[in-house]
Order: structure tokens, then sequence, then C-alpha cells
């Protein structure tokens, strides 16, 4: 009876989100953007690591500039794997340089770098032994000069904005799973404790969730980070360590209620161990609210790694974060070209909504009272 009861209560969920557009919508999205996380490098038009490729003569480009570029091979071999190559990108060691025109005569390369009038044009000349042996003139020119357009244009460095905005989903996807595995490991344990222990165990912990949530957010994860380091994994550690309270005394509540029960009585008198209780009989019925603040500390995670990374204490150069491209670029918005502040904005914006969105609707879900 309860396993089938189980299965209808999945079952009638499944079919209320189902009916919630905004809650569908918003789990294809973020399934989409999974998807674009793990296989950055491969969408990505510059597969280098980090999507660093800078060219500073094209700085700042608006949304569809288009050049001419010329890429001259590296004659060191990576020896990476595929496998690298496709999750963390290619050690690139080839050469792009911007053109305006080139020509071909006696053996030799000549071209004119892309200025756009800043400079006095300065050609050079780049002999073919620098090319693969055994193409000809012509086969050069297609392989190695082509046409590249930045689909949103490119940023302060000249590296191409579309590439890294891609390679930025991953720092987000990655500290919201972190901190938020971290959150539940730590809030799911210590309010399962205190709540069915009770007494002076419960006081403890409660006074260390009183404490932990009386120092802001913020703060907390600004002294965390810099009491471990700055870094990507130490962003990681201090959002999930700041995570947990709201958790644990979600947990504790729900424990509270369910250990009453007469079923968990029965468990006691059948002589089930305290851990086989707290997991078996009573987390299970426990943790539908905390799959909802999940969703929630999934965005809260993202909005405070885009600030720790805004005030350079976050993920650290040349690393492709959101926070940090807002950074960057924030002064170009006085300057005509708010689009390279904006598109990061909108990122991070997007991402933290659809969080909240199939937050909102997994609550409607799973909400039995509905």
């Amino acid at each position: 009876m309860t396993e089938a009861n189980s299965n209808s209560l999945s079952t009638i969920a499944l079919q209320k989100f189902k009916k919630n557009f905004w809650g569908v919508f918003s789990f294809y999205f973020i399934i989409s953007c999974a998807f674009i996380a793990i296989f950055a490098y491969v969408l990505a038009p510059d597969n280098s690591q980090n999507a660093n490729q800078m060219h500073l003569s094209i700085h700042s480009k608006p949304p569809g500039f288009k050049v001419q570029m010329l890429t001259i091979p590296s004659q060191v071999i990576s020896g990476q794997s595929f496998f690298s190559k496709i999750f963390f990108g290619e050690k690139n060691t080839e050469t792009e340089i911007p053109i305006e025109k080139y020509s071909l005569k006696d053996g030799v390369l000549n071209v004119s770098p892309y200025s756009e009038g800043e400079i006095i044009e300065l050609s050079k000349n780049i002999k073919l032994e620098h090319f693969p042996k055994g193409l000809t003139e012509d086969q050069i020119i297609s392989k190695y000069i082509k046409n590249q357009i930045f689909i949103l244009g490119t940023d302060k460095y000249g590296r191409d904005l579309l590439s890294r905005m891609l390679v930025g989903i991953r720092i987000s996807f990655s500290i919201g799973f972190v901190a938020v595995l971290i959150s539940l490991i730590l809030g799911i344990s210590l309010g399962a404790i205190a709540g069915y222990f009770g007494g002076k165990i419960d006081a403890i912990i409660m006074w260390l969730i009183n404490v932990t949530w009386s120092i802001p957010t913020l703060l907390l994860v600004i002294a965390i980070t810099l009491a471990l380091g700055k870094g990507f994994w130490q962003v990681f550690i201090a959002v999930g360590l700041t995570m947990w309270v709201e958790v644990a005394r979600v947990v504790r509540g729900q424990v509270l209620g369910v250990k009453r029960m007469q079923y968990v009585t029965a468990a006691r008198a059948m002589g089930f161990t305290n851990f086989r209780i707290i997991t078996k009989h009573i987390l299970p019925n426990s943790l539908a609210p905390v799959i909802v603040i999940s969703a929630a500390n999934f965005a809260g995670a993202i909005l405070i790694e885009s600030g720790l990374s805004f005030l350079g204490i976050g993920a650290q150069p040349p690393m492709a974060s959101w926070g940090a491209m807002i950074k960057d670029h924030y002064s170009y918005i006085i300057l005509g070209k708010a689009y390279l502040a904006v598109i990061p904005g909108l990122g991070i914006m997007s991402l933290v909504m659809a969080f909240m969105l199939i937050g909102n609707a997994l609550r409607d879900a799973l909400d039995v009272k509905g």
C-alpha cells in the first residue's frame, strides 16, 4: 500500500508539474544550459582554454563584427588527448592575426594587420615555411586565412564574447551544484540529528544555526574566501558553508513532526537502529520542502559567485566568469558599448530566474494540500 501510495503521489506531482508552463520551460532551459556547460568547448568558436585567445587590435567590437583572420600554425605538438580538448579546452599555441588584406608573392605572404586607421599601416612578411609542407599556395590561403564573425562581438581584450559566455556557464553551474551539495550534506545531517534527538544536542545545533544565520551571507563568504585564499575551489566551499542553515532549519522542523508518526514508533518498537529510522523512515517523508529550497539555493549560489567575481575574490583571470565579465566592462555602459556588461548580466538573470521558476513549480507540484 505504501509503495502504491508513493507511486500515486509521485504521478500526481509529476502531472501537476507538467501543467505548469513556466516550470517545464525552465526545466528544459536548465537542461540546455547544462548541456552547453558540459560541451562548451565543442560549441564555442574559440576552443582555447578559458576561451582566452586575445586580439587587442579588434577589442570592444560590436555584435556581428567580421574580420579576416590569419592563423599561423605552431610547430609545437601539445600532446593533448581528445577528451581533454573537449572538456578542458585546447592548449592553443597557434598565433592568430586579424588582417585587413594580404598578398602572396615569391613564397612570401605579405599581410596588413587590422588597424581600423588607428595607427599607420604596418605590413608583415611571413615565409611559407611556417606552414605545413606539401601545401600549395592556394591551399595555404584557403585553410589558414578565413573570415571570422564574432556573433556577440569582442571584449576589451579582443576575446570572443560568445565563447566566454558559453564557457562561463560552467562556473555558474559548478558553483551552484557543489554549493547545494555541501549545503544538503551539512543541512540534512545536522537538521535530522537536532530534530530526532532533541535536548542538548538540539540546543547546540540550533545555537550554531542561529550564530551562522545572524552573519550576513556575503560578509561570511568574503571572510571564508579571504581565509582560504582566492580561487575557484575556495569559492565553492565558502558558498556551500553559508547555505546549509536554511536546509537544517527546515529539515529539523520536518523531523520534529514526522518522528511522532505511528510508523516511526513501530520502527522503534521493532528494534531498528536510530540511523535506519532516520534514513529509511523519517528523511524520505521530510525532503519535499528541501527540494524546493535547493532550487532557490542554486540560484542564490550563482548570484553570490557573480558578486564575489565582481569584487575580484571569486574565479580568478583568465577563467571566464559572468560576474568578472561585468566587472571588466561596467564602465563601458557610459561609452556606448553597454552590451559588454548587459550580455553577461542577462545570462545571470535568465539562469537565476529559471531556477526560481522551477522552484515555484516544484513547490506547487509537491503541495499535497493543493
